[in-house]
């Protein structure tokens, strides 16, 4: 059974917003107290934190659909509805985050880095948010907004100081067990090992991390083997470490040609270039592996590779190599740029910015594409007339009916708003300057018109003191 996952693909989708609530406050004696809809809550995101105690994608490869939980919608009394939760995903340090054309998106690396995968819908307004001046009694509210969704592929590339590299049966496994406490299965038969395994080794004061890359053989960079699915796992290396077998069995094979496998394979898959490289001679325990090790090392020597020859098993030579590589690996981390506090850069708008684009697809029909009208567009409860002269004012007023005349648009061409996806089309009509002249008076509730018998009692007793008055002012003589 697969324990070891490092590259899955993810259908994440955040949480839809709560749509707003259109209610009217009554109450004893006060039947019509005004709006009273409250907001809709907001969508859960979808988030991907670093958590170090995960090591594998293992979760996601059985369960790839992932979906954050959406807002409450608003409700009367001017409540509001309940947020969406967060879906909280943790994932292995050394995550990176890319779409499905393989676009990086985020490079996950740090015990607690967050990226939010998928956006949570906002809420939507309920009419008591909607009421103005002009509009003291709206008949709708907004909907709440979908979520964002997409499909994101997680790649695993282990966080570690040190890369042993290597054919086959080289004795990477047992490397790494001795120099460690970790304990990766041994056996000596090629292919042992499925899965890159990681240790933690201390050296003096230097404490670094180790990792062996399994199933590098020739054509592995091309697909060849299991090469290509773990070498990404050596690009966040600081020193590769060459571990060649003394003692190999084929007799086509010897530690140079290994080694100029190995490094072909490395050049081909590329980025590795400026990695320093140590090569190990393993298996001098063996009388005919110390024999060959004594003869290749010149060799190697002369083409300005660091030598050292161990044996696993019999730990010769391991604390020399310990040491080595926790120089190489304190000198690369101090060599680093010293990581300071995110700037947090805010950059305003032009102020000739408009905020969207009108653009001519064809004779007759243009399309709208902007942040601000494809959200109110999507917001917009189109079954709801009053709804629908609200979106053509705030889109009036962003200039979309002006840029339509600009562009050429005339009476009855389509325009569309938003993508191919999830456009709404419509036929222009340049009169419809406020989108509302057939809905009649905007801002206004026909209940309140219903008779009020204290008010019209009220109005009629003025009307009557009026008169008096008026008659009174007109039989009056000054010079009687």
């Amino acid at each position: 059974m697969t324990t070891f996952v490092d590259r899955v693909e993810l259908y994440v989708a955040a949480g839809n917003g709560g749509h707003g609530c259109a209610s009217v406050h009554r109450e004893k004696f006060k039947p019509l107290g005004g709006p009273d809809g409250g907001n809709g809550g907001r969508g859960g995101d979808v988030i991907l934190v670093v958590d170090q105690s995960i090591t594998t994608l293992l979760d996601y490869h059985h369960s790839p659909h992932r979906k954050a939980t959406n807002g409450k919608p608003g409700e009367g009394g001017n409540r509001s509805g309940k947020d969406g939760t967060d879906l909280i995903l943790p994932v292995p340090d050394g995550t990176v985050v890319q779409d499905r054309h393989g676009n990086v998106l985020a490079d996950l690396v740090g015990h607690g880095t967050r990226f939010i995968a998928a956006q949570g819908g906002r809420g939507g307004l309920g009419n008591a948010a909607l009421a103005s001046a002009r509009r003291k009694a709206p008949g709708f509210a907004l909907l709440g907004e979908p979520g964002q969704s997409q499909d994101i592929v997680l790649e695993l590339k282990t966080v570690a100081d040190v890369a042993l590299v290597g054919y086959p049966s080289a004795g990477k496994s047992s490397l790494i067990s001795v120099l460690s406490a970790a304990r990766p299965k041994i056996a000596d038969y090629p292919f042992t090992t499925l899965v890159p395994n990681l240790g933690v080794v201390t050296a003096g004061s230097t404490v670094y991390t180790i990792a062996d890359v399994p199933g590098l053989i020739p054509g592995a960079s091309q697909g060849k083997g299991l090469g290509l699915e773990f070498l990404r796992h050596v690009e966040r290396c600081s020193v590769l470490v060459h571990v060649l077998d003394t003692a190999a069995l084929e007799s086509e094979r010897d530690p140079l040609t290994d080694l100029d496998m190995i490094e072909a394979e490395l050049a081909e898959y590329g980025g590795l270039d400026d990695r320093p490289r140590i090569v190990v001679l393993n298996k001098i325990d063996i009388p005919d592996g110390k024999d060959l090790a004594d003869i290749v090392r010149p060799e190697l020597e002369a083409r300005g590779y660091q030598i050292f020859e161990v044996s696993a098993i019999a730990h010769l030579g391991l604390n020399e190599l310990s040491y080595a590589l926790a120089d190489i690996v304190a000198k690369a981390r101090a060599a680093k740029p010293k990581e300071e506090a995110t700037r947090i850069v805010i950059r305003p708008k032009a102020v000739d910015d408009t905020g969207f684009t009108v653009t001519a697809e064809g004779e007759g029909f243009f399309r709208v594409r902007g942040e601000k009208p494809e959200r109110w567009v999507r917001q917009t409860d189109f079954n709801n007339d009053e709804a629908v002269g609200y979106l053509a004012d705030r889109l009036a007023r962003l200039g979309v009916e002006e840029e339509l005349v600009k562009s050429g648009a005339r009476a009855g061409d389509g325009v569309a708003i938003g993508s191919d996806e999830d456009a709404v089309v419509f036929d222009w009509e340049p009169t419809m300057v406020t989108g509302a002249e057939m809905l009649g008076r905007r801002g206004e509730d026909h209940r309140f018109e219903a008779p009020r018998p204290a008010a019209q009692r009220r109005r009629e007793r003025e009307a009557e003191r009026t008169d008096a008055a008026q008659q009174e002012y007109e039989g009056f003589d000054p010079f009687a």
